[in-house]
């Protein structure tokens, strides 16, 4: 398979993935715009990146920050980047001085990374940063994030002691299969319900994330308002290192993709 045929399919998968949204949105009632699609982007190479960005997405997520402040000066400006995951306090500085487009940071989990992105926004002179509160709804201990009982209290943290942050919504990364254990989204929504009854925030203003890649569909189709899909449309395994198929593009392409490139950078070298 030649190299523009394996870039093909990455933009071949970004439409099918947003149709698939838009459908799931129609079948509940909603527009397809109050959904947005995070493309997790995380080991993918820069030119991978850039042949999605060119099917038109913007959206692109990392979880680790040396690759987020490798790769963002290497793509467009106007990417929205989105940081997912645990971030030691000492790399706070790294992150938001490495990557001036960072949209939005979505795993407060304590008050203290809240606070460590707080002062740096504004030691940077950066604007306002876009946060979501990270919450624990599955209870499993290899999951960072506020216990459900404690979401309440760290939202209140961040919108009021935290002038250099914007409070935007919850995420949570439920279990792999959300059809089975759909109590994860449940425990998600109900609170977003509790933090806007108590702070007076309309709940179409409240953004809901689920970080997954399987059975994104049901959780679009639960969901009664804004809520942010995590997609790896560049292919992912699950916890038993089984491939997770997503319509044309797979992992054997993304490795495929790689070794062409491995093999025209040793041409260009000989």
């Amino acid at each position: 398979m030649s190299a523009p045929a394996v870039e093909g399919a990455a933009a071949t998968a970004l439409r099918s993935v947003l149709s698939r949204v838009q459908r799931a949105a129609e079948r509940s009632g909603r527009s397809p715009d109050q959904v947005r699609v995070v493309a997790v982007s995380k080991t993918k190479p820069v030119s991978l990146i850039r042949q999605v960005y060119d099917a038109g997405h913007r959206c692109f997520g990392e979880n680790y920050v040396q690759e987020i402040v490798e790769k963002a000066p290497q793509l467009p400006s106007d990417i929205e980047w989105h940081f997912i995951g645990n971030l030691q306090s000492n790399k706070v500085k790294t992150l938001l001085a490495g990557v001036p487009n960072l949209d939005m940071f979505e795993s407060v989990d304590d008050e203290k990374i809240a606070n460590h992105l707080d002062r740096m926004v504004a030691n940077l002179g950066r604007k306002p940063l876009k946060v979501l509160v990270q919450v624990n709804t599955s209870g499993e201990e290899s999951k960072y994030g506020v216990n459900p009982s404690g979401c309440l209290q760290l939202v209140k943290h961040v919108k009021f002691g935290c002038p250099n942050l914007i409070f935007s919504g919850l995420m949570t990364i439920g279990m792999l299969d959300y059809t089975s254990t759909p109590e994860n989204f449940r425990t998600l929504s109900d609170c977003r319900s509790e933090v806007c009854r108590e702070l007076g925030i309309p709940e179409d203003q409240c953004e809901l994330s689920m970080g997954m890649s399987a059975d994104f569909e049901q959780a679009v189709s639960d969901c009664v308002s804004q809520i942010i899909i995590h997609v790896r449309l560049f292919g992912c395994k699950d916890q038993n290192n089984t491939l997770l198929r997503w319509e044309a593009l797979t992992f054997e392409l993304d490795q495929q993709y790689l070794e062409q490139e491995n093999t025209q950078r040793r041409i260009s070298n000989s």
